[in-house]
């Protein structure tokens, strides 16, 4: 069979009682009444068996599922690999560099724990209060209603305002003067040290060794998780391969699978991570993939949420 599905995670944890009650992720009891749903539908497979297939080695069973998890939360450790490894299930998961070797946190990161902590109608005032003291300051900043304008789109999952401020400070405003805004809307709402705020977020080495030696797959998701198709050409080049380098331990270079951040890749990505090897790709297209068609290099996932006990979404795309 060809056809693939492949579903996207991000947080999964006791959410409603946490201390970011907020923060959007799966909560973890719904998080295990899924993985009984798959087991019961669909038949998990491994990253390996995909590849082989694509290969002409194996043939993938009816129904065939990837799991994928995403950025190397220390809820992937505590939470995931347990459930996952007592149901002999295994796990993808696509760890940018940068959160091991620095003991930072990643702006896309501060940027979910600032809305978790934030009321949104307030921060975008509040943001936009940042902009005009940087606009005194010299920075050639557009008006606020223009910002808006182009970059306030609700999508499934948030409104407008929401998007509007991921959009600003992920990519929109330059990586110097949004990271400067970020840190400083980081301190005041979230309010811990980031190596300490780091630590406690993010899987260690030593976890994801763990991981692989029980069979869970780990492949690329870069260094610094950027917009990989934003940068300039060697930029994108140096990100993917700093991670690749850092992760020699634990990527089969057989099996290497990239997992572009954001979804965003372009010609010259796909170019370069097809040289050094890479047998699949992940973007964030939310449709089953057909691997008898579609380009492996940019397979389609849908999320969590596209399943129970969320809803039946994936259904109306089969």
């Amino acid at each position: 069979m060809d056809r693939l599905t492949i579903v996207m995670y991000h947080y999964v944890r006791p959410i409603a009682d946490s201390r970011y009650p907020e923060i959007k992720g799966l909560e973890l009891v719904l998080f295990k009444e899924q993985i009984q749903y798959f087991k019961e539908n669909f038949h998990v497979v491994t990253m390996e068996q995909v590849i082989d297939h694509l290969d002409g080695r194996v043939q993938l069973p009816d129904k065939a599922m990837l799991l994928t998890f995403d950025d190397g939360y220390a809820d992937h450790y505590q939470y995931v690999f347990p459930i996952l490894k007592e149901q002999g299930m295994q796990g993808s998961f696509f760890v940018p560099s940068a959160i091991l070797k620095y003991a930072k946190v990643l702006d896309v990161n501060k940027i979910h724990f600032i809305l978790a902590c934030s009321d949104f109608k307030k921060l975008v005032p509040e943001i936009f209060n940042l902009l005009e003291e940087y606009r005194k300051e010299g920075y050639n900043i557009e008006p606020d209603e223009i910002l808006f304008d182009k970059l306030a789109v609700a999508n499934r999952w948030d409104p407008k305002e929401v998007i509007f401020v991921k959009r600003l400070l992920q990519s929109y405003l330059e990586e110097k003067l949004r990271g400067e805004i970020v840190d400083r809307l980081f301190l005041e709402s979230v309010g811990v040290p980031e190596e300490e705020f780091s630590k406690k977020l993010y899987m260690n080495l030593e976890q994801i060794q763990e991981m692989k030696a029980a069979g869970m797959f780990f492949g690329l998701h870069g260094d610094r998780h950027y917009w990989l198709n934003r940068l300039p050409e060697d930029k994108m080049k140096e990100d993917i391969q700093n991670g690749l380098d850092y992760f020699r331990t634990v990527i089969d270079s057989d099996y290497i699978v990239m997992n572009y951040p954001y979804g965003g890749y372009d010609d010259r990505v796909l170019d370069y991570v097809s040289k050094i090897g890479c047998k699949l790709g992940f973007s964030v297209e939310a449709r089953h993939a057909d691997l008898g068609k579609d380009n492996p290099l940019i397979l389609p996932r849908l999320d969590t949420n596209d399943f129970p006990p969320k809803s039946e979404h994936w259904r109306e795309l089969w």
